[in-house]
C-alpha cells in the first residue's frame, strides 16, 4: 500500500489549484480519502476533536449491512433451486450452488448501482468544484438489497440516477436531501415499472422462464387470503423469497446490533417504531376480517420490509427527526403507519417504504414543534419563577 501511497503523493500537484487537472480535483481526493485518512486538518476558530467522521459513520453501515448482503445472496440462489428441484427443472444444489447462483444475480445490480450513482455524484461534485462526500457508499448498497431480483438492470440504473439526482443532489447533496435516497429509488421503479415491482414472478431469479416457478411472497398470500405455506422460523432466518436483503430478520438483527452499539443508528427510533407496528397489528388482530388483519401481530414485524427499513432506513440520521422527543414520535408513526398501509390497501400491501417517505417529509415539522413546545415551558417556568 505504501507505493499506491507514493503514486498517488508523486501526482498530486497536478490535482491542485493551478494544476492542469483541477477541475478534478474532487475526484482525486475522493479516491485519495477513501484509502488513506483525510490530510486536511482544522487550523483555526473552536471545533471538536472526535474520531468520527462521515468515512467512518458510512464504513460502520456498510459493515452492518453485511450480513444481510451475503445472506441475501444465498437466499437468492436458494429460492430458485427450491423452487426448480421441486418444478423438475433443476437437480438440488448444495450451499455453494446457491451462493454463487445467487452472486451472478445480485452482484451485477450492486456494481451497476455503484457504477451510476458514484458516477453522477462524481460529476455534481466537479461541476460545483466540491468535495465528493462518502454518502453514497452506503446508498449504493442499500438499493439493490431492497429490489426484487429480477428487476432488469437498466429500470435499476433509471432509478439509481432518479435517487441520486432528484432525491440528493438537487437538494444540495449529502446531509441535504429531505428523504431517503435509496427508497426514493424503490418508489420510482414501484412506480414507474410497476409490474417489475409486484406480483408472483419477481421475488424469484428465473421464474418468468417457468412455468412451474413461483415466488409469492408472504404479504402476497395474504393479500389474496390465503394460507401462508412458510412457519414464523423461516420468516426470522429468512428463507422466503422477497427483495435480496430484505428477508432475514436474523442477519438485519446482527447489523442493527453494530449500528446501535456504535451509536451510529438511534436506539429511540427503532424501540418507538417496533411499539408503533405491535400496537398497530394489535388492533387489527382484533379487528381481524380478512387474512392481513388475521396475520398474528408479531409475525407482521417479520416479513415485508418492516425490520430492514427499520433497521436502516428509519434511522438515517439525515433523514430522520433530529430531537430526542421527536424520534420517539418518528418512530412511533413510521411502525404504526407500515402496518396501517399494509393492511388496509390491498394494492401496497408493503406500506414501510410509503411510511418512511412520509415521515421523512414530516420529520422537520416535528422537530420544530418539539422546539416550540420546549420553548413555551421554558418561557412559562421563567413566567412563574419571575413572579415568585
Amino acid at each position: 500500500m505504501k507505493s499506491l501511497h507514493d503514486l498517488l503523493k508523486k501526482y498530486e500537484k497536478l490535482f491542485l489549484t493551478g494544476g492542469k487537472y483541477e477541475k478534478l480535483g474532487p475526484a482525486y481526493r475522493a479516491f485519495y480519502t477513501f484509502l488513506y485518512t483525510p490530510e486536511v486538518v482544522t487550523e483555526k476558530g473552536a471545533h471538536i476533536r472526535s474520531s468520527i467522521d462521515l468515512k467512518r459513520v458510512m464504513f460502520v453501515v456498510v459493515m452492518a449491512l453485511i450480513p444481510a448482503t451475503l445472506f441475501g445472496i444465498w437466499n437468492t440462489g436458494h429460492q430458485y433451486y427450491v423452487q426448480a428441484v421441486a418444478a423438475g427443472i433443476e437437480p438440488a444444489g448444495g450451499f455453494w450452488s446457491e451462493f454463487l447462483f445467487g452472486l451472478k444475480k445480485v452482484l451485477p445490480m450492486i456494481i451497476v448501482s455503484y457504477v451510476v450513482g458514484l458516477g453522477i455524484e462524481f460529476y455534481f461534485a466537479i461541476k460545483r468544484g466540491e468535495e465528493v462526500n462518502e454518502g453514497y457508499l452506503v446508498t449504493g448498497l442499500l438499493i439493490p438489497l431492497i429490489m426484487p431480483v429480477t428487476i432488469p438492470l437498466w429500470i435499476l440504473a433509471l432509478s439509481v440516477a432518479f435517487a441520486v439526482i432528484f432525491g440528493k443532489e438537487v437538494f444540495g447533496g449529502t446531509g441535504m436531501n429531505i428523504v431517503n435516497p435509496a427508497l426514493t429509488a424503490r418508489a420510482f421503479a414501484f412506480f414507474s415499472y410497476p409490474a417489475t415491482m409486484s406480483g408472483n414472478l419477481v421475488w424469484v431469479a428465473n421464474a418468468d422462464h417457468y412455468d412451474a416457478v413461483s415466488g409469492e411472497t408472504i404479504l402476497g398470500y395474504l393479500a389474496q387470503n390465503k394460507s401462508v405455506p412458510w412457519s414464523w422460523w423461516d420468516m426470522f432466518t429468512g428463507t422466503i423469497p422477497g427483495s435480496v436483503g430484505e428477508t432475514s430478520v436474523l442477519m438485519i438483527l446482527i447489523g442493527l446490533a453494530l449500528l446501535l452499539f456504535t451509536k451510529v443508528g438511534s436506539w429511540r427510533i427503532v424501540l418507538s417504531g417496533l411499539l408503533g407496528g405491535v400496537l398497530m397489528g394489535i388492533l387489527f388482530n382484533v379487528w381481524g376480517e380478512n387474512a392481513l388483519m388475521q396475520f398474528p401481530w408479531w409475525q407482521h414485524l417479520m416479513v415485508g420490509g418492516f425490520a430492514f427499513g427499520l433497521a436502516f432506513m428509519a434511522t438515517d440520521p439525515v433523514t430522520a427527526a433530529q430531537t430526542n422527543k421527536g424520534k420517539w414520535i418518528y418512530g412511533f408513526l413510521i411502525g404504526a403507519l407500515a402496518i396501517t398501509i399494509r393492511v388496509l390497501n390491498p394494492a401496497y400491501p408493503e406500506g414501510m417504504m410509503l411510511a418512511i417517505l412520509l415521515m421523512n417529509v414530516v420529520a422537520p415539522t416535528i422537530d420544530y414543534l418539539v422546539v416550540e413546545a420546549n420553548a413555551k415551558k421554558r418561557m412559562k417556568r421563567k413566567i412563574l419563577s419571575v413572579k415568585a
